[in-house]
């Protein structure tokens, strides 16, 4: 699976592919609308999910190997909704990455987790294979 291409930005709900890079900022296409649309970087942050890392005990785990865990266990334990209660959200966490740090990692972090997670699955993107990765 390859993450480079997606990103989250401040401010909009959901996860954006990119289109094009501009000097100002990116045009990027949102998963739910299907729409290409500006954004500036004088007004939004983004943030590649490439270079997302969640903090553990040891240090700190990729984002794709945090994905990977949940997909390998996905036929025994699926993502809970983000909306479920706090200690039901902390329990699949704990599931699917048994050492994450508890004092760095939020329960609204363990929350984006599973929505990204769920939008990326959904539309087939963490089933991609990462050619480049593959030809090393």
């Amino acid at each position: 699976m390859n993450l480079e291409p997606y990103l989250s930005v401040s401010g909009q709900p959901g996860l954006f592919k990119i289109v094009a890079s501009r000097s100002n900022g990116m045009i990027l296409e949102s998963f739910e609308q299907k729409k290409a649309k500006f954004f500036s970087v004088r007004k939004h942050q983004f943030t590649p999910l490439g270079t997302v890392a969640i903090y553990t005990l040891e240090g700190t785990e990729s984002l794709e190997q945090v994905f990977q865990n949940m997909k390998d266990k996905f036929a025994d334990n699926p993502p809970i909704n983000p909306k479920s209660e706090k200690h039901q959200i902390e329990e699949y966490f704990e599931s699917v990455l048994p050492n994450y740090d508890e004092d760095k990692v939020s329960i609204k972090d363990m929350k984006k987790v599973i929505k990204w997670f769920t939008c990326l699955n959904e539309k087939g993107i963490l089933d991609e294979k990462d050619e480049s990765k593959e030809s090393k």
